[in-house]
C-alpha cells in the first residue's frame, strides 16, 4: 500500500487503486498512525488526537471501533494492537512524509559534503512529493495545527537547501532572484532567505540591490524582533 499526508489524505491499494477514507475523525486516526508509520502509538495519544479534550465516556472502546472501521476501509493494511498501543505495519517509505524526510536529509548531507548537483536532485525529488498544505483534510483535528506547522518548517528548510544548491551550481544567481524575493516577502524573519537573496543579487551583478536587501533585513528584524542581524548575515554584508 501507499499513503500520503502532504496534501489531502491519500491511501492506495497494492494495485494502485485509491481507497477513500471518509470522515474527519477516521482520517485523523489514519494520519496519526501514518505520522508514526511502523511504530506503536499509545491509545491515549490517539484518543487525544481524534477527540481532543472532549472524548466519549468509553474512549478506549470508541477508539477500538474507529480502528475496526479503518481496517475495513483499508483491507490491505495491517493495524496491529499490543500492550503499548496500535501500530500501522507499513514501510515508512511508502508514506510520502517519511520519503520526504529521508530525501531532504540526504540532500542536506550532500550539500554539506560539497555535492550541490546531487543535493539539488535529491531536494527536488523531496519537494515534488508535496501536493498542497500538509494534513489538508484533517485541519480540524486537535493535533493538526502543531504537526502541520512542523511539516511546513521542514519544507521551507528543504527549499532553502535547494536554493543553496542551485546557487552553488549557478553563482550568477539571476534565475533565483524572483523566487527568493517571493520567499522573503512570505517569510521576512528568515535570515537565511535574506542571505540567499543577497548572494543571488550579488552574483547577478546587482551589488547595490544586494546591499539594499541587507538593509531591508536589518530593518525588519529590528521592527519585528528588536534584534540585530546574525553574525553570519553581517559577515555576508561585509
Amino acid at each position: 500500500m501507499r499513503f500520503g499526508v502532504l496534501g489531502a489524505t491519500q491511501a492506495y491499494a497494492a494495485d494502485g487503486s485509491a481507497l477513500p477514507v471518509a470522515g474527519e475523525r477516521l482520517r485523523a486516526l489514519l494520519v496519526l498512525l501514518l505520522l508514526d508509520a511502523d511504530r506503536t502509538v499509545p491509545p491515549r495519544r490517539l484518543i487525544d488526537g481524534v477527540y481532543g479534550d472532549r472524548p466519549p465516556e468509553q474512549a478506549a472502546n470508541a477508539l477500538q471501533s474507529q480502528v475496526s472501521r479503518l481496517r475495513r476501509l483499508l483491507p490491505g493494511a495491517r493495524i496491529e494492537f499490543g500492550p503499548a498501543g496500535y501500530r500501522l505495519a507499513v514501510d515508512p517509505q511508502r508514506v510520502d512524509v517519511h520519503r520526504f524526510t529521508r530525501l531532504a536529509g540526504a540532500g542536506r548531507a550532500a550539500l554539506a559534503d560539497g555535492d550541490p548537483r546531487g543535493a539539488a536532485a535529491l531536494l527536488r525529488d523531496a519537494l515534488d512529493l508535496w501536493r498542497g498544505e500538509p494534513l489538508a483534510d484533517v485541519a480540524g483535528a486537535p493535533f493538526a495545527d502543531v504537526e502541520a506547522a512542523r511539516l511546513r518548517e521542514l519544507r521551507l528548510a528543504a527549499i532553502e537547501d535547494r536554493v543553496e544548491a542551485d546557487l552553488a551550481l549557478a553563482p550568477s544567481g539571476a534565475p533565483l532572484i524572483a523566487e527568493l524575493r517571493t520567499l522573503v516577502a512570505a517569510h521576512p524573519l528568515r535570515e537565511r532567505l535574506h542571505g540567499l537573496l543577497m548572494r543571488a543579487l550579488h552574483g547577478a551583478g546587482s551589488r547595490a540591490e544586494a546591499l539594499a536587501a541587507y538593509a531591508d533585513a536589518r530593518r525588519v528584524l529590528a521592527e519585528e524582533l528588536g534584534a540585530d542581524p546574525s553574525a553570519e548575515l553581517v559577515a555576508l554584508h561585509a
